[in-house]
C-alpha cells in the first residue's frame, strides 16, 4: 500500500481523497443544520393521543424546507462521492500526464538517439521540461557524432603507419626479430579492430523486429562449420522480437570465445512462454567462479590458457553482455558439467 502512494499520481490522488472526506463532513453538517429526519408515524400518533396536539418542531432548527421524496442523505451523498472520485481521478491524471510524456520520451531516447523530439506544449512547467529535454538530446547527438568522426580519424591514422611497418619488416634479415615484430603488429591491429568494434557496438541502435532466432543460430553454426570448426546445435524456439544485429553480435562473440579456447561448441535453445534461453557450451579450460564476472570488464584477460596469446584482447565478453542487455536480457557464465564453460543468454518474451 505504501508503494502505491509513493508516486506523484498516488500522492495527488490521496490529497484529493482527503478533500472528498472533508466535503462529506461539510455535507453532514449541512444536514444537521436543516434538522433531523421527521419522527416516525407511530411517535406522532402517540403524541396526539397524549396531549391532543401534534409534536412541535425542534426549536434548534426552526422551520426547515420540506424534504424531497427520497428523504435521507444516502442518495445525495452517494452522488457527491462518485462525482468527487471521478474529479479526483481525472485531475490526478491531468497533472501527471506531462511527467508520463517525459518518461516515455526518455525511454525512446535510451533505445534510439534519433527519436523525434518531445512536443513542447502544455503548461509552463511541461513546456520548460520538454525544451530542456530536447536540448539535452541535441547535445548527446552532437557528442556521438563527434566521437564517430574521431573514431574514423583514429582508424585511418593508425592503420596507415601500422601497414607501413608491416611492409618494412620484410627488410629485416633477422627472422626471429622479424617474427616477434610481426606478432606485435598483429596484436596492435587486433586490439585496434576490437576497440573500434566495441565502440561501434555502444553507439549502434536498432529498432526491435521479429526474428527467427533458431535460423540465426543454425546459420552461425554452419558458417563456423564451413571454416572447419566443430559446432553443433539442438533445440527449437518460436520467433522473438529482438534487435537483430545485437543478438547476432552476442551469440557470435560467445561462439568465437568457445572455439578459441575449446576448439568446439554446442549451442542449445530452450523456449518457454516467459523467456528464451540460449546456451553456448564448451569443454575447454573453463573460468574460476571468482573470475566469471571480471571477464565482462573491458580489456580484462585471464592468465594461463585464456590470455592474449590465445587470440583474445579482452572485449568479446564485454560486447556480448552489453548486447544481451540491449535486448533486455541477461548473460551469465556457468561451469559445464564435466569441465568447461557455459554461457547462458536469457531473453524475456513480451
Amino acid at each position: 500500500m505504501r508503494a502505491r502512494f509513493d508516486t506523484l499520481f498516488g500522492r495527488l490522488f490521496g490529497v484529493l481523497l482527503l478533500a472528498i472526506v472533508l466535503a462529506h463532513l461539510l455535507a453532514f453538517l449541512w444536514f444537521r443544520h436543516y434538522g433531523p429526519p421527521p419522527p416516525p408515524p407511530e411517535l406522532s400518533e402517540f403524541s396526539e393521543r397524549f396531549d391532543g396536539q401534534r409534536p412541535l418542531p425542534d426549536p434548534r432548527f426552526g422551520n426547515r424546507p420540506p424534504r424531497p421524496w427520497f428523504g435521507g442523505p444516502l442518495v445525495p451523498l452517494t452522488f457527491q462521492f462518485v462525482s468527487l472520485i471521478i474529479a479526483a481521478w481525472y485531475g490526478a491524471k491531468l497533472l501527471t500526464r506531462p511527467i508520463q510524456r517525459l518518461s516515455d520520451a526518455a525511454e525512446r531516447l535510451s533505445e534510439n538517439l534519433d527519436s523525434p523530439p518531445l512536443d513542447e506544449s502544455g503548461p509552463r512547467e511541461a513546456r520548460q521540461a520538454a525544451h530542456t529535454f530536447n536540448l539535452m538530446q541535441q547535445r548527446i547527438l552532437q557528442q556521438v557524432q563527434q566521437r564517430s568522426r574521431m573514431l574514423g580519424a583514429v582508424s585511418h591514422d593508425l592503420r596507415t603507419p601500422l601497414s607501413r611497418l608491416k611492409l618494412r619488416l620484410e627488410k629485416i634479415n633477422d627472422d626471429k626479430l622479424q617474427g616477434q615484430m610481426r606478432q606485435d603488429l598483429d596484436d596492435m591491429i587486433s586490439m585496434l579492430d576490437s576497440t573500434l568494434t566495441y565502440l561501434h557496438e555502444q553507439r549502434t541502435s536498432e529498432a526491435p523486429q521479429w526474428m527467427d532466432v533458431q535460423a540465426l543460430v543454425e546459420s552461425l553454426s554452419e558458417n563456423a562449420q564451413d571454416q572447419g570448426a566443430n559446432v553443433l546445435t539442438c533445440g527449437h524456439c518460436a520467433p522473438l522480437q529482438v534487435q537483430p544485429m545485437a543478438l547476432r553480435s552476442c551469440i557470435n562473440n560467445l561462439l568465437d570465445n568457445a572455439l578459441r579456447y575449446a576448439g568446439d561448441a554446442l549451442i542449445t535453445l530452450k523456449d518457454s512462454r516467459e523467456e528464451l534461453v540460449i546456451k553456448v557450451i564448451d569443454h575447454g579450460p573453463g573460468i574460476a567462479a571468482d573470475k566469471r564476472e571480471a571477464v565482462f570488464e573491458p580489456f580484462f584477460r585471464l592468465e594461463g590458457s585464456r590470455n592474449r596469446n590465445s587470440g583474445g584482447v579482452g572485449l568479446g565478453m564485454t560486447i556480448a553482455r552489453e548486447a544481451a542487455e540491449r535486448l533486455g536480457g541477461q548473460l551469465s557464465l556457468e561451469e559445464t558439467s564435466g569441465g568447461g564453460l557455459t554461457a547462458v543468454i536469457r531473453l524475456p518474451r513480451p
